[in-house]
């Protein structure tokens, strides 16, 4: 299958807008009169709220009417999801965006989608590669809009893997004692992140031993009782944390400042997303690292593609940007950029 992947925000200090590709107006559209029908799968979510607020915002920078966009929050519930994308269907909207509650539930929403002749643009949770085959198979008016997880979990790993081993070997035995904090087991991005950032350790020639892997479900407060729960049973083996979120991260952080350890000295922690706080974090030293998940290219890129759909234009069935690894070196540059 043919993707499309677009340039990310921070490779360089051009503005965004600059950086992604814009839509192309096939026919006169007035898109103030469409209906734009958005499901995210959980309001909570630290990220999908920086999502979803960059989202509406260009949508309506776009010319579309701030009345007739809808944002629906799922709950983390599919069922509740599902019933929302009826009810969007029967008001007829003409475009929906799409963050599953459960990626696997993909085929079932895109066949009710399709069938009532509504583009879809998937967004952040990207269904099976056999589902994006069927929407290039049939030439459906169906994307998905997002980074690939390996990359992030790769750059997860490396940030590891370049502190080198003497450093990250705390305890002496050779190898880089971890525990991971996945987020929703469900997820693509858990199931890779946690693959990949483990993966980048061994390609870099480290040995690696899991002590504790437990799913935190991209929750702060989960995340904290879990690692503490792991710091109480393996005292001072565990050298790193990873975390599939920042916003487990930062539960992890509080349990580690809890256990009297201090990251960079005695302990690593990386995460992924770039929320705010995690930046300050990882400016002071209380992270080792984060992974920036482009929410600004992402929205932008489905409300382009939203348009591409209505104007006739058309989409690839893939359009995707790049993740970018930061650490104490790069992070003042990307806070600045984010301002």
């Amino acid at each position: 299958m043919k993707r499309k992947v677009l340039g990310t925000l921070l490779v360089s200090t051009m503005a965004s807008a600059a950086m992604m590709a814009a839509p192309v107006m096939a026919e006169d559209v007035n898109l103030a009169d469409a209906k734009v029908g958005v499901c995210i799968y959980q309001f909570s979510d630290n990220f999908m709220t920086l999502f979803r607020t960059e989202l509406e915002n260009y949508l309506v920078s776009l010319g579309f009417s701030a009345e007739n966009i809808t944002i629906q929050d799922g709950a983390n519930d599919q069922a509740t999801q599902s019933n929302q994308i009826d009810a969007f269907i029967a008001d007829g909207v003409d475009v929906l965006i799409i963050n599953p509650v459960n990626s696997s539930s993909a085929e079932t929403i895109t066949d009710k989608v399709v069938n009532a002749g509504i583009p879809l643009v998937y967004i952040n949770r990207e269904p099976s590669a056999d589902e994006e085959a069927r929407w290039a198979d049939n030439n459906w008016d169906v994307t998905y809009v997002g980074c690939d997880a390996r990359q992030s979990g790769t750059m997860q790993g490396e940030i590891i893997a370049d502190l080198g081993l003497d450093t990250v070997d705390l305890n002496k035995n050779g190898k880089i004692d971890y525990i991971m904090i996945e987020g929703d087991p469900e997820n693509v991005d858990a199931q890779y992140r946690t693959e990949f950032s483990v993966k980048a350790l061994q390609d870099a020639g480290l040995e690696v031993e899991c002590l504790d892997d437990q799913v935190g479900n991209w929750d702060q407060a989960t995340a904290q009782n879990l690692v503490a729960n792991s710091l109480s049973m393996k005292a001072d083996d565990i050298e790193v944390v990873f975390c599939n979120n920042d916003a487990m991260a930062l539960g992890a952080l509080q349990s580690i400042e809890a256990a009297g350890r201090t990251v960079g000295t005695d302990i690593f922690l990386v995460g992924v997303d770039a929320l705010d706080e995690a930046l300050e974090n990882v400016a002071s030293g209380k992270m080792t690292g984060t992974v920036f998940n482009d929410h600004i290219s992402q929205s932008h890129s489905a409300a382009d593609a939203a348009v591409n759909y209505l104007t006739g234009a058309g989409n690839e069935h893939y359009i995707g940007c790049d993740y970018v690894k930061v650490t104490a070196d790069n992070v003042a540059d990307i806070q600045a950029q984010l301002k």
